[in-house]
């Protein structure tokens, strides 16, 4: 099972590797919500709803149910 945006933590990176869910509203994908895209998760809200994220420079908030369609590759410090 892969990665989602849903199961980052505070401060952890990911690169986006699909969003081809039908799920997932326009806005997010022209807001550059993309493959290949960095998202870092920046904050949650007190109820772990929505998540606050950083996507390549562009701030966006969006809920934990659509974060968990977005797959990702999580970005591992060494």
């Amino acid at each position: 099972m892969q990665d989602t945006i849903a199961q980052l933590k505070r401060g952890e990176s990911a690169i986006i590797t699909d969003v081809s869910s039908a799920n997932i509203p326009l806005k997010l994908l022209e807001m550059g919500c993309l493959p290949g895209s960095t998202v870092k998760l920046v904050q949650l809200a007190p109820f772990q709803d929505p998540m606050y994220l950083d996507i390549n420079g562009s701030h966006l908030a969006i809920r934990k149910e659509t974060a968990a369609l977005i797959l990702i590759e999580k970005i591992t410090h060494e």
